[in-house]
């Protein structure tokens, strides 16, 4: 019977149980996208990840994202986690890690204590921020419970944006923020009546105090409900708030998952440069589990 290793870290944490979960399967030759796809509803994580060899041997690895229903072309917590589990096994090149994906090519910065232990990673998001359509305050209030006054606009509107997967960034009032609570029959709403979403909405809520942030991202559609850590939205998050600013360079501290009770802390930094607004998103990990699949 095959069988196939896989490691689950908490991401974006410095403590067992907070962060947000990741298995990693660290060696998927022989898996089928069926199978992929089955493990990672398997394990019921936020996402799974699936290691195999580069196709240019100047990188390091081809990482496959997988959520509970699909295929991702890129995803931050993820990319940190598999990179904090793949250096622990010392596969990476002077503290460097460069994966392979859907969305791009995706270098990883190593940390690590003075003891030379790895303790967590940080990632550079594949792409420069792209904004897509706005979308409606009373909908996207509707689809978290909350009303239209809890709907910070002065910013910007609820906005599609990327800087590798799609998110949709809403500023919510400070005080709203923990009332907020995902209505399943609202998102698919929204989806059915706005072609432009091709059926995925993640929305994610943020109160700003500067530069430091609390945020919380749903998915229900995706069989997230709520995820306790998105790297990819915090980093996309950061390039907005850093093309709405101004300026060269920005760095903004993210809390998210406070209200699962998984709290997780972010660290983004953002630059500009010609061709666009870039991320860098990263954090702690902390080892969980390990085992084999048998298929």
């Amino acid at each position: 019977m095959p069988r196939f290793p896989y490691e689950t870290v908490d991401v974006f944490t410095d403590r067992a149980f907070g962060g947000n979960p990741l298995a990693v399967f660290t060696d998927a030759r022989g898996l089928s996208d069926t199978q992929m796809q089955a493990l990672a509803a398997e394990m019921n994580y936020s996402e799974t990840t699936f290691v195999l060899p580069a196709d240019d041997p100047a990188n390091d690895a081809r990482v496959r994202i997988f959520h509970r229903t699909a295929e991702m072309p890129f995803a931050g917590h993820p990319n940190v986690g598999t990179a904090y589990v793949l250096a622990s096994h010392g596969r990476d090149r002077d503290g460097v890690l460069r994966f392979e994906q859907k969305a791009g090519l995706v270098e990883v910065a190593v940390e690590r204590d003075p003891a030379g232990a790895v303790t967590g990673a940080v990632i550079a998001a594949p792409q420069a921020l792209s904004l897509g359509m706005e979308l409606p305050i009373d909908e996207i209030a509707t689809c978290v419970g909350l009303s239209r006054d809890d709907i910070a606009t002065a910013a910007h509107k609820p906005v599609h944006a990327s800087v590798g997967v799609k998110f949709v960034l809403t500023q919510v009032r400070p005080e709203a923020l923990a009332r907020a609570a995902p209505d399943l029959a609202a998102f698919r709403k929204l989806v059915r009546l706005r072609g432009e979403l091709a059926g995925r909405l993640s929305l994610f809520l943020y109160a700003r105090d500067g530069d430091t942030i609390r945020a919380r991202m749903f998915a229900p559609l995706a069989g997230t409900w709520e995820d306790p850590a998105t790297g990819s939205a915090s980093a996309t998050l950061g390039a907005l708030l850093l093309s709405l600013d101004g300026g060269d360079k920005a760095a903004f501290s993210i809390t998210q998952g406070v209200e699962m009770g998984r709290p997780s802390l972010l660290k983004v930094t953002s630059w500009r440069t010609e061709e666009g607004c870039h991320s860098r998103v990263g954090g702690s990990c902390i080892p969980m589990f390990r085992g084999e699949a048998l298929l």
